[in-house]
């Protein structure tokens, strides 16, 4: 297929008929017992691999007050969630703030702003690792000297 032809076809203004050669006949059909594709038993899916490790982060943008339950529920079960305020109006999104300070302290956890109207709220079992640069290392990446 020419190069014309492929950008023709990436932006839709033709059909693309050239990625049949890619597929086996016996694939593309599919099964023939009309079963629906299965995983491999042998492969873990990602959800189940980290709630087992327990390596889950929830994030939840309410719409309004009433939504601060899917953020408690969360928490209650020990993920840490990243809170965004961002679409909620002043009012509301400060009582969803005032909720998350009196969960955080029931359940003896960390508050920390991410950014503006965002928060990190972490379980107490929780350690959050500070990524800021370390001043001025001379050995850096970014030492072109």
């Amino acid at each position: 297929m020419g190069s014309v032809r492929k950008a023709s076809a990436w932006l839709g203004l033709v059909d693309d008929n050239d990625d049949e050669r890619y597929y086996d006949d016996e694939y593309s059909e599919g099964s023939e017992s009309g079963d629906a594709w299965v995983t491999d038993p042998r492969v873990k899916v990602a959800t189940d691999t980290a709630e087992e490790k327990g390596r889950r982060i929830g994030t939840v943008t309410p719409d309004s007050f009433r939504d601060a339950r899917a953020i408690g529920e969360l928490f209650r079960d020990g993920v840490p969630v990243i809170m965004n305020l961002t679409a909620m109006e002043p009012a509301d999104a400060k009582r969803v703030v005032d909720f998350a300070a009196g969960l955080i302290f029931g359940l003896r956890g960390s508050i920390d702003r991410v950014s503006n109207r965002v928060f990190l709220l972490t379980p107490a079992d929780t350690e959050i690792i500070s990524g800021e640069a370390s001043g001025h290392r001379d050995d850096g990446f970014f030492n072109q000297s």
